[in-house]
């Protein structure tokens, strides 16, 4: 497997606006090398021909993509991974069936993350780290608690939830081996590419 990208963008047709590709073009020019398609409203078939499209742009980019939840639609569209959703299966099943596919896991908590290391997970999201928009009633973890549970955990660990560029090196001074969000990647043009 090649080493992880330290950003680590994730999709949201609401808020990349009309032209999807055209703003994840965009956000692959500031330097983003790993990106998650997570449009869960999606049903196989739209999910399985966008994921096309994006395959081929990450190509063009040499970035990773991975695919949110759906590893038959990963396996379909030959992407790298797939990133699994708390109470999604068990990273371990994911692995044996799919040996080739990067398995990223979403934890909110120490036992999430510990979880998700024992079951073989490549990574790790881990957050909400701060207060987010996009779920507001989420309690964040804060950078304290976050450094507690990355000395435990020993695969890489993405800081996500109200990150912002000017947090993102607060993210690594407490243990984040990179970043991911959505909103943080479609601001600051000029800002991704000296992270």
């Amino acid at each position: 497997m090649r080493e992880l990208p330290r950003l680590y963008a994730i999709t949201d047709r609401k808020k990349y606006g009309d032209d999807f590709l055209s703003t994840l073009e965009s956000i692959l020019k500031k330097g983003v090398r790993m990106v998650q398609l997570r449009e869960k409203d999606l049903s196989g078939k739209e999910l399985y021909e966008l994921s096309l499209k994006v395959r081929e742009l990450t190509r063009e980019y040499e970035a990773l993509l991975i695919v949110n939840e759906r590893f038959d639609v990963a396996v379909a569209v030959s992407a790298d991974g797939v990133h699994l959703p708390e109470k999604s299966f068990p990273p371990s099943v994911v692995k044996k069936l799919f040996p080739q596919l990067i398995v990223g896991y979403s934890a909110h908590s120490e036992e999430g993350a510990l979880y998700a290391q024992e079951e073989g997970a490549d990574y790790i999201t881990l957050g909400p780290l701060f207060r987010t928009s996009s779920h507001p009633s989420a309690k964040p973890l804060g950078t304290m608690k976050f450094r507690e549970i990355a000395q435990k955990v020993n695969i890489p660990i993405y800081a996500l939830g109200g990150v912002t560029w000017d947090r993102v090196r607060l993210c690594y001074k407490n243990g984040a081996y990179g970043v991911a969000g959505i909103t943080m990647f479609l601001q600051d043009e000029d800002k991704g590419s000296d992270t």
